[in-house]
């Protein structure tokens, strides 16, 4: 039966990597999708695909309660004019604000808890909003997908949820995308950072790794791959890779390529993701990965099988992995990668996804 869909979004990037998949689905099976997100130029993909765009301004990072309530009002226009059968959400803006627009307007809204950022790593007055926030909006909304279980126990802990969740494994990774490469040449091992360049992601215990192994194992490359997001970082970075200790390449679109290049991924995030896609990219890859002890990252890497886990925020634990990692023979590093690809394939296949949201768009 043809259903109405409204996909709130935040961003263009993110729903063309990890989404494209359900929304290419939705499409074929005959629905009708309309996508609610922030202008880009990009966004004709899903103009061509059938899907209709109605361009919606987010601030994604800030807390102005004037752009927020103008957000919410948005998003009850959006729902009144549509008469959507089901809404899909993604991120924390259109969470809460979908989630209380769609308690108004009657629509059965379906979330994606697809991880916290900086929120709920300390106490304060940004946290103790969004939880109220969260209370408001998600208690009494029809679903909540929720990516590791950490989170959902800390939702669940707090009262922001009711009995209306579920879990998922992540994102899901596409299997037939990235697949299994070798492992480059062993004359040199290629170690890879994915993602913002920021405090929150570690990459302080990167660089400070960087630059001690790289001192002791000389056949070490360092490669960072993102943008810069916090400006102090600009010239630290600068001086670093005019030394040679790491190599820096910026944000990356065909990210997949890099990944064949190097033989571990190594993610120091201090906390705040959901399922992180660079781990299960990179295991679909037959990549080994080292991440920190966090939520998430400890759903995909199992320590000592098909990476290695170290104690978040530590310089000095990263280091003792890497150097770990550096001791094991070709065949065990092998090993260790193809028992990641091994995971990935039983637990985190993106399809397992498509099919819980395909299920949810036939109830409604």
């Amino acid at each position: 039966m043809k259903k109405r869909i409204l996909i709130l979004s935040n961003h263009f990037i993110t729903l063309f990597n990890f989404r494209k998949e359900l929304i290419t689905k939705l499409v074929e099976d005959g629905h009708e999708v309309f996508i609610s997100m922030p202008k880009a130029t990009e966004n004709s993909f899903f103009t061509d695909m059938g899907c209709k765009i109605i361009e919606t301004e987010v601030d994604r990072r800030g807390i102005n309660p004037i752009k927020d309530i103008g957000l919410l009002i948005r998003y009850i226009k959006i729902m009144k004019k549509i008469e959507p059968d089901i809404i899909l959400s993604y991120t924390i803006k259109p969470n809460i604000y979908g989630c209380i627009a769609s308690n108004l307007t009657k629509n059965r809204q379906v979330s994606n808890i697809t991880g916290t950022g900086a929120t709920f790593l300390r106490e304060n007055i940004i946290s103790k909003i969004v939880k109220v926030l969260y209370k408001i909006s998600l208690k009494k909304s029809y679903k909540v997908f929720f990516q590791n279980s950490g989170d959902k126990s800390y939702f669940v802990e707090n009262k922001m949820v009711g009995n209306n969740y579920s879990m998922l494994p992540g994102s899901g990774v596409n299997l037939e995308q990235y697949f299994v490469n070798d492992l480059p040449s062993y004359e040199e091992t290629n170690f890879i950072f994915i993602g913002r360049v920021m405090m929150l992601k570690g990459i302080d215990e990167y660089l400070g790794c960087a630059k001690i192994i790289k001192e002791k194992y000389p056949n070490t490359n360092f490669y960072i791959a993102g943008f810069i997001e916090e400006e102090r970082y600009r010239d630290i970075i600068g001086e670093l890779h005019s030394k040679g200790i790491i190599n820096y390449i910026g944000f990356q679109k065909d990210i997949k390529s890099w990944i064949q290049k190097c033989h571990c991924t190594i993610l120091p995030s201090h906390g705040g993701e959901g399922i992180p896609n660079v781990l299960l990219e990179s295991s679909a890859m037959g990549r080994i990965c080292i991440a920190s002890r966090i939520n998430g990252s400890k759903d995909v890497v199992d320590d000592g099988v098909t990476g290695y886990l170290f104690d978040t925020g530590s310089t000095e634990d990263l280091i003792d992995k890497v150097e770990r990692l550096l001791r094991l023979n070709n065949q065990k590093k092998k090993e260790l990668g193809l028992n990641g690809r091994q995971k990935v394939e039983k637990d985190f296949d993106r399809k397992i996804v498509i099919d819980a949201y395909l299920k949810e768009v036939d109830k409604a």
